[in-house]
């Protein structure tokens, strides 16, 4: 049970960095982080192909990453 905890956390802890590494920034600079901010709050800008395979892939394995780092801790 212990081995297949650490194999999962260590996966999930991997799949996690390359996701976020290889998801393309969303700001322009200072102007991008000021008027965009309403705009990813609000949802106008929908992600498209890979940048929403990205997202849903952080998402998933962040969920796998908490929950397998926190099942490890009470084991």
């Amino acid at each position: 049970m212990d081995k297949l905890l650490i194999a999962l956390l260590i996966l999930s802890s991997i799949v996690l960095i390359a996701s976020i590494l290889l998801q393309p920034g969303k700001s322009a600079g200072l102007s991008g982080s000021i008027a965009g901010g309403a705009e990813s709050l609000f949802g106008k800008k929908k992600a498209k192909g890979y940048e929403a395979m990205l997202e849903k892939a952080t998402t998933i394995s962040a969920v796998i990453f908490m929950l397998s780092a926190f099942l490890f801790s009470i084991i």
